[in-house]
């Protein structure tokens, strides 16, 4: 008798056709923007390399390179959340286990992506330095 069921009647019961759009979409934005921007962050490693400690700081303290960095930290770190969250709810079934480690993803990416646009910001505010 499954044989003659329609494909919405296989469906209902199996959730609403009306989420998850918004994160597939951020996934997939967050992917465009990361392609100018890694290919950005390529450049200025490759320029970084022969640098003196100086030298690389007043790179970083110029406006558009900060600007760039934080942007990059920004998506990269917005990016890597949205795909361990899907990771975490594919293939985790415990909902107090699920419930942990989205709430650790959210929190080590948040908490990752502050240290980091702290310490760019304050290399370009202020010209570097050790805390």
């Amino acid at each position: 008798m499954s044989g003659y069921r329609t494909a919405l009647s296989r469906a209902r019961g199996l959730g609403s056709a009306k989420t998850g759009v918004e994160h597939w979409l951020g996934e997939r934005i967050t992917s465009i923007a990361l392609v100018p921007l890694s290919l950005w962050g390529v450049w200025a490693v490759l320029k970084l390399a022969p640098l003196d400690y100086d030298s690389a700081r007043g790179f970083v303290a110029q406006p558009v390179n900060a600007i760039l960095i934080l942007l990059f930290l920004a998506v990269a770190f917005q990016h890597m959340k949205l795909g361990l969250r899907v990771v975490v709810e594919d293939y985790i079934h415990k909902p107090g286990t699920k419930f942990a480690l989205l709430l650790l993803n959210s929190g080590v990416c948040w908490t990752a992506w502050a240290a980091a646009s702290f310490c760019i910001l304050k290399t370009a505010l202020t010209g570097g330095g050790v805390f």
